[in-house]
C-alpha cells in the first residue's frame, strides 16, 4: 500500500508549514502494510509566497512534491494531485489540517480491517477532524460535540483506493466556487457501492483563526457561493436528500427565516452582541450565534440561484421571460 497525500492549498502558508512538518514526521509500525508515501501539494494560485516557500524549503521535506496551477478552486487542484500521484491509495486533507504522528498508520489499519471484513475494497476511511484556533499547539485541542460530522465523503480527512476515484470520474471541475465538490463526488461513490468506515484514530486538527467581526464579510460571501454551488449539486443529483443537504426546502426557509426574523437579525444588528461575547473570550459562542444569519444568507442564495437556473432553462427552450 503506497499512500499519496493530496493537499490543495490557497493562501494558507503559515498553517501549511505545520501541516507538512506533521506529515514529514509520521511513525509507521514495524509490520506496516504501508510500503511508502508521498505528499503532493497543489498550489492553487496562492499570492502569499506559498510556491516560493515550497521551492526554498524543498530540501527539508524529502517526501514532498509540489505542483501549481492558476486559481481554479480545490476540485481542479485535487484532480491534478490525483493525476500526478504515484500511490495506489489517496488521502485527501486540507492544507489547514495538522495530523498526529500515527495518522497514516491509523488509516492503513482501518483500510486493511475494512477490506477483510467486507471482503472487498469498495470502501474508504474517514478520520476525525477536530476544530481549533490554537495555532501554537493545534493538536492539544480536545474533541468536542461540535466536531461531529455526518458527511458521507468529505475531503478534510479521508483515505480511498485510487481506482474508485478514477472510476467515479474524480471531482467535477464546474464547482469553482466554495462548497459541495467533495460531497457531490461522494454521491457518485455511494452509487458505486463504496462503504464509509469511520476511523477516529486518524486525527487531524483543523486550524482556523479565532472568530472576529472582520471575518464576517468573507463568511457571508462563502455562504452565497455555497448556495450557488448547492444548486449545481442539485442539478446533477435532483433528490430529496440533496435538497436537504443544500438547505433547499420549505423547512430550512422557515427555520432560518424565523430565527433571523426575516433577515432583521444580521451582521449589523448583531454586531454589538457578537463583539461583547468576543471581548469576554467567548468567540466560539459568537461564531455559533452568527450562523443564524449566515444560514439565512445561504438559503436565500440557494433559492436565488435556483430561480436563475430555471430562467436560463426556459430561455434556452424559447419560452418568454416572465413579466415582473
Amino acid at each position: 500500500m503506497f499512500f499519496s497525500v493530496v493537499i490543495p492549498t490557497y493562501n494558507r502558508l503559515p498553517i501549511l508549514q505545520k501541516c507538512l512538518r506533521a506529515l514529514e514526521n509520521q511513525q509507521l509500525s514495524v509490520d506496516s502494510v504501508i510500503s511508502g508515501y508521498e505528499v503532493v501539494v497543489v498550489d492553487d494560485g496562492s499570492r502569499d509566497g506559498t510556491l516560493e516557500w515550497l521551492e526554498l524549503y524543498s530540501q527539508e521535506f524529502s517526501l514532498l512534491r509540489s505542483l501549481s496551477q492558476v486559481h481554479q478552486g480545490p476540485a481542479t487542484a485535487r484532480n491534478l494531485g490525483v493525476q500526478e500521484a504515484k500511490g495506489d491509495t489517496i488521502i485527501f486533507i486540507d492544507s489547514d489540517l495538522v495530523v498526529t504522528r500515527h495518522f497514516l498508520q491509523a488509516h492503513a489499519n482501518a483500510l486493511v480491517r475494512g477490506k477483510q471484513k467486507l471482503k472487498s475494497d469498495r470502501l474508504f476511511t474517514y478520520g476525525w477532524v477536530i476544530n481549533t484556533c490554537n495555532f501554537a499547539q493545534p493538536t492539544s485541542e480536545p474533541y468536542k460535540l461540535t466536531d461531529f460530522s455526518a458527511a458521507y465523503f468529505a475531503t478534510g480527512n479521508v483515505a480511498i483506493p485510487r481506482q474508485w476515484l478514477e472510476i467515479a470520474g474524480l471531482f467535477d471541475t464546474r464547482f469553482q466556487l466554495y462548497g459541495w465538490e467533495d460531497l457531490e463526488l461522494g454521491v457518485r461513490l455511494k452509487q458505486l457501492g463504496l462503504k464509509l468506515l469511520k476511523c477516529p484514530e486518524a486525527v487531524g486538527y483543523h486550524w482556523h483563526p479565532p472568530f472576529s467581526l472582520e471575518q464576517i464579510p468573507g463568511m457571508i460571501d462563502r455562504e452565497i457561493q455555497r448556495g450557488r454551488m448547492g444548486v449545481l449539486f442539485y442539478q446533477k443529483h435532483p433528490t430529496w436528500e440533496v435538497r436537504m443537504m443544500i438547505q433547499m426546502s420549505w423547512l430550512h426557509r422557515l427555520l432560518w427565516g424565523v430565527l433571523s426574523m426575516g433577515g432583521w437579525l444580521n451582521e449589523r444588528t448583531m454586531a454589538p452582541c457578537l463583539q461583547w461575547l468576543i471581548n469576554r473570550g467567548k468567540s466560539q459562542l459568537a461564531l455559533e450565534i452568527s450562523r443564524i444569519f449566515l444560514n439565512w444568507y445561504n438559503v436565500q442564495s440557494v433559492y436565488a440561484a435556483y430561480a436563475e437556473a430555471n430562467l436560463n432553462i426556459r430561455q434556452k427552450a424559447g419560452e418568454p421571460k416572465p413579466k415582473g
